[in-house]
């Protein structure tokens, strides 16, 4: 059946980032889908709660606080999952975003202090998981990975250079992440949303006047949410998507899209 194609029963997927937003949201589909789950973030208490969320669901799940920018807690948090489940099936490098070292500022007015921030904060990670992760997957010959861009890898970002130069670096990274792991049956890739409200965004858009303004220039006219993000993830996990990698995917609501017309 066809169907069956998109069931991810009994995989291992660990999500980093995954006590809020975009990658609770993923989180939740994937067990729905069947995964059992390995949260990770820094904040132990938003990670416990989705691993009741994932238990309510029927699946397994581990809650391991880590900070994704240091190897040392990467190494860790692998160990530990392989030695609960014994494989890594599924990775999805989704921590960063608003809350990783994001503030405007002009190329000629920025601290390097800054740009370095952007950096550790949304592109080390996905080197360093992506890495751990492959070691583990190359063993295994077969694996899944998915990381989390912005339409702004794929733009201009005036005030937000360094931000937009991370999020363009890991859609380059998964390219060339996916030919060199594809002879191990390992795919690779990405998913560049556009804007989304989540609890890390909503400062931008505190109002429903402002988010009917910000989403003007959306052609479904709505923000995202972390729900429009989740399916793609669990379609690109699954064997559905078992011709696909090296490839990003926007998800937008068409923002951008007729911005000339």
């Amino acid at each position: 059946m066809i169907l069956d194609k998109f069931k991810l029963t009994d995989r291992v997927a660990v999500i980093t980032g995954a006590g809020r937003g975009i990658g609770r949201g993923i989180a939740l589909g994937l067990a729905e889908a069947g995964a059992d789950v390995v949260a990770l973030a820094r904040t132990a208490k938003d990670i416990d709660s989705l691993a009741d969320e994932v238990r309510s669901r029927g699946r397994k799940a581990m809650a391991i606080p880590t900070d994704v920018r240091s190897a040392a807690d990467v190494d860790a948090a692998i160990k530990r999952t392989m030695d609960e489940f014994g494989r890594i099936d599924i990775l999805v490098n989704n921590a960063g975003g608003a809350s990783a070292g994001v503030f405007p500022s002009t190329v000629a007015d920025m601290s390097e202090e800054l740009w370095d921030e952007n950096i550790r904060g949304n592109l080390k990670h996905v080197f360093i998981f992506s890495s751990a992760a492959a070691k583990v997957m190359i063993k295994q010959k077969s694996g899944n990975i998915i990381s989390i861009s912005s339409l702004f890898g794929r733009t201009a970002a005036p005030m937000f250079a360094p931000y937009a130069a991370t999020k363009a670096a890991i859609i380059n990274f998964t390219q060339t992440l996916a030919c060199e792991l594809a002879p191990y049956n390992i795919r690779v890739n990405c998913i560049a949303p556009g804007k989304i409200l989540t609890s890390s965004t909503e400062m931008l858009w505190t109002t429903p006047e402002s988010r009917a303004e910000a989403a003007k220039d959306i052609q479904l006219k709505r923000l995202g949410r972390p729900e429009d993000i989740a399916p793609l993830a669990v379609f690109l996990a699954s064997d559905g998507a078992g011709y696909i990698t090296g490839q990003t995917f926007d998800v937008n609501g068409g923002w951008g899209t007729l911005a000339l017309l």
